[in-house]
């Protein structure tokens, strides 16, 4: 496996996990709620199921949100190879190394650290277009493009 396929291993097993935690507070949410319909009754139970609602509704949204991000990286074919920056790029820079995906954070793949970033990002943005040689500001601090990939 390359570093352009490790990377995006780790992005997919971002994305598990992340849909793993969410799968498992619907769960719990549903018991609370089937639990809630059981016991007490009154204001206090009325109170409590609103509040079981309102968090089922975020975690749908939760839910919603990891189903378009792993449309996204589904997306991204990691035998593509380009010298101009776009999705699913590895860039190398003066500064530090990209692979424009997800915005997963900061992954290794053999002791080299890479982040894991959105095309929306602001860096992102400022790399989409460019090649190798290619030179950009960002905060004040200058980059030079040493490889893409």
């Amino acid at each position: 496996m390359d570093t352009k396929e490790k990377l995006y291993y780790q992005c997919q097993q971002f994305i598990d996990d992340r849909l793993q935690a969410v799968q498992k507070t619907i769960h719990e949410i549903q018991e609370s709620l089937t639990s809630e319909t059981k016991s007490s009754a009154g204001d206090k139970h009325e109170t409590g199921r609103a509040m079981l609602q309102l968090e089922r509704e975020k975690t749908g949204q939760q839910l919603a949100e990891i189903q378009r991000i792993n449309q996204l990286l589904s997306k991204i074919d990691v035998s593509n190879t380009s010298k101009v920056i776009g999705l699913g790029s590895v860039v190398i820079t003066s500064n530090a190394n990209y692979f424009i995906a997800i915005s997963a954070g900061e992954l290794k793949v053999s002791s080299q650290v890479f982040y894991a970033i959105s095309a929306h990002t602001p860096i992102a943005q400022l790399l989409l277009g460019k090649s190798i040689g290619d030179n950009i500001q960002f905060r004040n601090q200058d980059f030079k493009i040493i490889e893409v990939y």
